[in-house]
């Protein structure tokens, strides 16, 4: 959220972003993905109707309305004209080894921004004896994925296991089932920090929320993206494309047949499997905290801000 104060108070204003949000040379914008529109109307579009379509009718935040406030408060100091950088620096919070900065960006895509769990954290003895008492599970977790039919979901993605015989952690919260209702297969969690676990699972299936994607990926393992909405389609199609995961599975396709048979290609496929260790390797070297801290010091100590302008630096 860009508050109208960035423009009365003149401070600087860093907003962090962990998708390619503007279309740019070789990524379309996100949420208009063939959109042929200029910088200046997609620019509004993500600062006004987003907001209200991804927030503030999602979760009753007044996102909509600061957004339209520094909008406008952009548009006076700029003349009239919105330059698409002129809300801020952004700093682009994922690994450069996913999606590497064309020559059209400035160098400030810093790597994921990884909040770990302390050291004395311990996972449940329940999870340890379930993942010692048989082969690696794969992982099932659709966070807050909006459905209507979560028992439908939960339904496919049962017989799709059944079908590959395969076992598995589920997230709670999302499938409207109890600890109860699961088959012996399957063994469900309330919360588990992604990077104690899934460097132990065959392959991780989710809805592709940044989040979970970018944890997968560090962890070095296949991801089947089921995308819902948002930038989930878009993760979905970049894992693809990277060779790590079979090809997304949009909700409404969803089908026993088509997941059945993306399960077993990421369990199976062993030259995707090394493809998502190698990347795997790879992130984890990165340390995007450190990164998104360094560029942060120094923009703010070495780039000078023209008056009314704000924008990407190379840093």
């Amino acid at each position: 959220m860009v508050s109208p104060l960035q423009g009365s108070l003149d401070f600087r204003f860093f907003r962090p972003i962990m998708f390619p949000l503007l279309p740019l040379k070789h990524f379309p914008a996100r949420f208009f993905p063939s959109s042929h529109l200029s910088s200046e109307v997609l620019l509004i579009a993500c600062l006004t109707i987003l907001p209200d379509r991804l927030c503030g009718r999602r979760i009753g935040l007044p996102i909509s309305w600061c957004d339209r406030k520094c909008l406008a408060c952009l548009l006076h100091r700029s003349g009239g004209h919105l330059n698409p950088t002129d809300h801020g620096p952004i700093l682009y919070g994922f690994s450069p080894s996913v999606i590497l900065p064309p020559s059209d960006w400035d160098n400030n895509v810093t790597g994921y921004w990884f909040l770990d769990p302390s050291d004395d954290w311990n996972p449940p003895s329940a999870l340890m004896e379930y993942l010692q008492a048989g082969s690696s599970p794969v992982y099932i977790g659709f966070g807050s994925m909006s459905n209507r039919k979560p028992e439908e979901t939960t339904d496919l993605v049962f017989q799709a296991l059944t079908r590959t015989k395969q076992r598995a952690i589920m997230l709670s919260g999302w499938s409207g089932l109890r600890k109860s209702d699961l088959p012996d297969s399957v063994f469900m969690v309330d919360s588990v920090p992604h990077s104690r676990f899934l460097p132990r699972v065959e392959a991780v299936i989710h809805n592709g929320g940044a989040g979970t994607t970018a944890a997968g990926l560090r962890a070095g393992v296949p991801s089947v993206i089921i995308p819902f909405h948002g930038d989930q389609p878009f993760w979905g199609q970049r894992i693809a494309k990277l060779g790590v995961g079979p090809v997304p599975i949009p909700r409404r396709r969803l089908s026993v047949e088509r997941l059945a048979q993306a399960i077993e290609e990421a369990v199976t496929d062993q030259t995707m499997r090394q493809r998502a260790a190698d990347l795997g390797s790879k992130i984890r070297a990165e340390d995007g905290i450190a990164r998104e801290i360094a560029v942060v010091q120094h923009i703010e100590k070495h780039v000078s801000r023209p008056a009314g302008e704000m924008g990407f630096y190379d840093v």
